[in-house]
């Protein structure tokens, strides 16, 4: 199973490839992708054919106790051949219904093999938590597909909608299973469904969250809305996930719930009351289409609350004659979805207005659709009308559920004749429609669905052996499944409802005005509309009370909070009379005497160049505190963050006011200050609160250990980072290059590559006979250049580099590191800037900074990729001896390539910052001033 899932994924991967190779006919090669699937739940048919289960685990993440976990039954089965099959059919469709060159044709076929893998996983899970994965997996898979025609806004709109409702109800359902798993102490379905279940309230509420997920992702009432206008989406998308795959995905997820819980409390009525509105109205709204995608659409939301009353109910012959159903539905539909398909294609319209003649001039698939057809609405012997009867004599029992049922039977048989009226009818009036030959890669799947639905009805006791072990979990069923019971009731219902919906598409005429004038008072998609509309109106009244564009409001705010709720908690208990050092040496008093002298000062300073450093001033002041705490690693990694910080100040305050606005007034300064001495009195207090309240050891006290025998390095700040905690080090590091590309698209608006030196004649530029000792140099203003800043740059600049490097390679038994040794190179092309302009730093950097971003990046994540592929474990460091007598035995340890990797990312991202508000600005500055009236101004907008 987990091969299978693999197999998609890799596809996926290499779907656009393909499709960029060979065009639509790549999917013919892709589709073997998912008949892979079928063919190997075909082969497992005799395991799960007695009740029993094919079952793998694989360990995943330790510290949540979740596996992969696969497990699959009866009713797994059976979606795996539909999930399967149908794809596989589907993507054999594509391959024709695309035409060449078809925009965004490679990202939607990797997303639709992608979506097969996914829904595949959710189907084979065991684990509820991994089963949340793969369900939230085809949320996004589907929003994709849904959107694909990115340029109109129905499709975005669509996407959208069917994102939102169904993650919501996922969420729902997420906090269902947590209640669920946790009462029974594991998330494994098969180990909870043999554990006494939780009793009372929570029971009931872990129900109704479970149910809201399902009932969101099946199209329920009041969730129905988001489906029919998910039509916006290709047809082959609608075939599948539509028909046979997404919003089935609630109705699996009842069934597979239903044998433990349908006893409980909520489940029934809820499932019936929502199933019967929903099959109702949903009929009702697909006799009043003329668009025969949207009339299959309201179709399948009717045939969903079908479904979920039939496996809902919890019996046992109420859950074998669903099973039975759900094949036939998944069968049915995604034929006649398909059908529409082709009539959109060839004849390039679905209104059923437009189309007129076509039984007689495309008959193959007149035949095709009218087999599918006639198995939506019961036709014998169709495995729909094997289904249909053994619902109706499954619920004989519950006379009012019953009569619900036959009416939206009613409905359905009205529409199915309507579908096939519209699409192949000859009309007087109407122009007959001239279809396309239609290409049989496009007919032969619609009509495999068909001709499977038609042999299925007359092999219903086959089917009912292979079905029946799911029905046994409620109990041993009373009827099977076949096509001829003798004259029972539930054959006279199945022949009324005939009857009913025949009679109701004969006065369809007559009806009309009835059929527009009876609706419900609003739709789903009105709902959905709705709620959000109020959402959207209450977040601007929100915004409007509360961001009020202060940010020393909002800071305030945010500290004042912290000083009332955490500070009165904190005097309340009396952290106080807890024992205090203040220092262990003078030198410590001395150092912090010196930081609380620059924050005073920097308070009051009034220009923003001071504060700046004065608070630079406290920044290393806490540098010297970690050297004199024996943290040599943790002050360097310091000095140099406070250094590139001022750098980078620097560079901001050039566009800002050289002081500070005379507001606040001195009242709010006073204010202020005092606001800030409680908030340090505060976090002073929970620091002495967090550093006493630990009982237990430290974990760090088993990392100098460890650092030594797992990540081979004496260092244990650059060991934790690059091997013990190298997972907290990778997700720092995304942080970055988002804060990087953050950086960059709020300035840039051209390249982030940063401009070539232009050479410029030293007579022109008013430079004389001086040396070029920088070739950027020379571009610069003769008041902004300095010769001897110039000649130390290009003597210290690769020394500085090289000690850069130095740092990264003996970071790992000494002080430093990729992240020291980035800071280190990263100050240096700061010095080449400020030397030699923005030119100068294009010259010592010709590379782009998401370039060094991306490199960085990609050798962190392949470093724990080759990690797992050769120890399995990410981010493990092995240790390999270098073949060099006489040197003392030299070593290599492969966490150097992760370090390396942070190395590369953090002079991307300085890089990028240099050039943003820097270079950037600098271009800013002289187009500026070229604009100002013709007047000259200089690199630093001085005017002349």
């Amino acid at each position: 199973m987990l091969v299978l899932l693999l197999l998609h994924l890799v596809a996926a991967l290499l779907a656009p490839l393909l499709v960029r190779w060979w065009g639509p006919r790549a999917c013919y090669p892709l589709a073997l992708v998912p008949a892979a699937a079928l063919g190997w739940a075909l082969t497992r048919t005799p395991a799960v054919h007695d009740g029993g289960a094919v079952v793998e685990t694989y360990h995943w993440i330790g510290q949540l106790d979740l596996d992969v976990a696969l497990r699959m039954t009866t009713l797994s089965w059976l979606m795996t051949l539909l999930v399967g099959g149908v794809g596989a059919l589907v993507l054999v469709y594509c391959g024709r219904y695309f035409a060449p060159g078809s925009a965004g044709l490679p990202r939607f076929v990797a997303v639709l093999v992608a979506f097969a893998g996914a829904m595949l996983g959710l189907v084979l899970s065991d684990d509820l938590l991994l089963l949340y994965v793969f369900w939230e997996l085809t949320t996004v898979f589907s929003y994709l597909l849904i959107g694909h025609s990115t340029e109109r806004r129905s499709s975005r709109w669509a996407a959208a909608q069917a994102l939102t409702v169904t993650t919501l109800g996922g969420l729902a359902m997420l906090l269902g299973f947590l209640i669920l798993g946790g009462h029974a102490g594991s998330y494994r379905w098969s180990e909870i469904a043999a554990a006494p279940l939780p009793g009372g309230g929570t029971l009931v509420a872990a129900v109704l969250l479970i149910l809201t997920g399902a009932l969101a992702k099946s199209a329920i009432v009041p969730f129905n809305g988001w489906l029919p206008v998910a039509m916006a989406a290709p047809t082959p998308v609608s075939a599948y996930l539509h028909a046979a795959a997404m919003v089935k995905a609630g109705v699996y997820l009842i069934g597979l719930l239903a044998p433990v819980l349908a006893d409980t409390g909520p489940w029934r009525p809820v499932l019936l009351t929502l199933g019967l509105v929903t099959m109702l109205a949903g009929g009702w709204a697909a006799l009043r289409q003329c668009d025969l995608k949207l009339l299959l659409a309201y179709g399948t939301v009717s045939q969903l609350g079908l479904l979920t009353v039939t496996i809902g109910t919890g019996s046992a012959d109420a859950a074998l004659a669903g099973v039975a159903m759900l094949l036939a539905h998944a069968l049915f539909k995604a034929a006649l979805f398909l059908v529409v398909g082709i009539i959109d294609h060839d004849v390039g319209t679905r209104d059923l207005r437009e189309l007129s003649g076509l039984g007689r001039r495309a008959p193959a698939l007149a035949v095709v659709a009218t087999l599918a057809a006639a198995s939506m609405a019961g036709v014998p012997p169709l495995l729909g009308f094997v289904a249909k009867e053994a619902v109706f004599a499954a619920l004989a029992t519950r006379p009012v559920v019953l009569a619900g049922l036959v009416l939206g039977t009613v409905l359905t048989v009205a529409y199915s004749i309507r579908f096939l009226w519209g699409a192949f009818a000859t009309r007087p009036g109407t122009a007959e429609t001239a279809p396309e030959p239609v290409p049989l890669p496009m007919l032969a799947p619609p009509a495999l669905l068909a001709v499977a639905g038609l042999v299925a009805g007359p092999a219903a006791a086959a089917l009912n052996g292979l079905l029946g072990p799911y029905a046994e979990l409620f109990g041993p069923p009373h009827d099977t499944l076949a096509l001829w019971h003798g004259l029972t009731p539930a054959l006279g219902l199945s022949a009324l409802a005939l009857a009913g919906g025949a009679v109701l598409h004969a006065v369809r005429g007559p009806l009309a005005p009835a059929l527009a004038r009876w609706k419900l008072p609003f739709t789903g998609n009105q709902g959905y509309e709705w709620a959000t509309h109020r959402f959207d109106r209450l977040a601007i009244e929100v915004t409007g009370a509360t961001q009020r564009g202060s940010l020393p409001l909002y800071l305030g705010t945010v500290l004042l909070a912290l000083v009332l709720v955490p500070g009165a908690a904190l005097f309340s208990t009396g952290p106080w009379r807890t024992r205090i050092a203040f220092w262990d040496t003078p030198l410590q008093l001395v150092v912090g005497l010196v930081i609380g002298v620059a924050a005073v000062f920097a308070v009051n300073a009034r220009r923003r160049l001071t504060a700046m450093l004065l608070v630079g001033v406290t920044g290393y002041g806490t540098a010297m505190l970690f050297v004199l705490y024996g943290a040599p690693d943790l002050a360097l990694t310091q000095f140099l963050v406070e250094t590139a910080t001022i750098a980078v100040f620097v560079l901001v305050l050039r566009r800002l006011p050289e002081r500070f606005s005379a507001r606040p007034l001195r009242r709010s300064r006073w204010a202020r200050r005092v606001l800030g001495v409680a908030v340090g009195v505060v976090l002073a207090g929970l620091a002495l609160i967090a550093s006493g309240a630990r009982t237990a050891v430290s974990i760090s006290t088993a990392f100098p250990a460890l650092a030594v025998t797992e990540g081979h390095g004496r260092n244990v700040v650059n060991v934790t980072l690059v091997d013990i905690r190298a997972w907290d080090t990778m997700g720092e590091l995304s942080v970055l290059v988002v804060a990087a590309t953050g950086v960059a698209s709020l300035i840039f608006e051209r390249s982030r590559t940063g401009p070539r030196p232009r050479r410029v004649d030293p007579a022109t530029a008013g430079h004389g006979d001086r040396a070029v000792w920088l070739r950027g140099g020379t571009t610069l203003h003769a008041r902004r250049r300095s010769i001897v800043f110039e000649v130390v740059t290009r003597l210290l600049f690769h020394t500085i580099v090289l000690f850069s490097l130095f740092l990264l390679f003996s970071g790992h038994n000494a002080p430093g590191g990729g992240f020291s040794g980035g800071l280190v190179a990263s100050l240096a092309l700061a010095v080449r800037y400020l030397a030699g302009g923005r030119y100068e730093l294009a010259e010592a950097a010709p590379v782009g900074a998401g370039t060094v971003l991306g490199a960085g990046l990609a050798i962190a994540v392949g470093g724990g990729v080759v990690s797992l592929l050769t120890t399995g474990t990410v981010l493990a460091s092995t240790r390999v001896d270098l073949p060099l007598p006489g040197l003392g035995g030299p070593y290599l340890v492969t966490s150097l390539f992760f370090d390396v990797g942070v190395y590369l990312i953090v002079v991307g991202l300085m890089l990028d910052i240099l050039r943003s508000l820097g270079a950037e600005i600098d271009r800013h500055i002289e187009a500026a001033g070229k604009s100002d009236r013709g007047l000259v101004v200089d690199h630093e907008g001085d005017r002349r």
